[in-house]
């Protein structure tokens, strides 16, 4: 092999990504979840490099502010840590930085002293509705070379895989 075929496999590799690893006799369940993981790495980093360059802010606190605009009456912060699946920490962390910018808000939970409820603000809301009209315009442009009857069938077989992967989860061993 040439120097410079070898630089253009190298170099089709690195567009690959996670692809790259996967060999012709690799089995072909290695070779999906291969893919699946170069896909939604891609699409990941587009949407975080666009929410970054048309709005200024990252990929978690719009996440965040998503969480938050579908619950109109607030959210604990320890729920919302369960659902965005991170540490309370990094929630308190995303509120501060967000409370300061004016786009949530938090309160002392009625129901219980010891929790705090956090609420999008009106500029909250109306920045998150400005974001999420772009960003669902965004996974339109990014899926559009997929038709309809493609998307269907997508959508059904990675349902089932999650099936498959809750009634294992359920079957797990608790953690020590």
């Amino acid at each position: 092999m040439k120097a410079d075929d070898s630089r253009a496999l190298l170099h089709e590799g690195e567009e690959l990504g996670h692809e790259a690893r996967a060999v012709s006799t690799d089995h072909a369940m290695l070779k999906l979840w291969l893919r699946m993981l170069a896909c939604t790495t891609q699409i990941e980093a587009e949407i975080r490099r666009r929410l970054r360059l048309h709005f200024d802010i990252s990929l978690p606190r719009f996440d965040y502010m998503a969480q938050l605009f579908r619950h109109r009456g607030g959210v604990k912060m320890s729920q919302l840590s369960r659902q965005l699946m991170v540490t309370t920490g990094n929630v308190t962390g995303l509120t501060d930085e967000l409370e300061r910018d004016g786009l949530v808000q938090r309160e002392a939970d009625p129901t219980d002293r010891r929790a705090w409820r956090v609420n999008l603000t009106p500029k909250g809301r109306h920045s998150f509705e400005a974001m999420a009209t772009e960003h669902e315009k965004w996974v339109l442009e990014l899926f559009g070379g997929l038709d309809g009857k493609t998307v269907q069938q997508l959508h059904r077989s990675l349902g089932r895989l999650r099936v498959q992967m809750m009634q294992l989860d359920k079957h797990r061993e608790p953690r020590p």
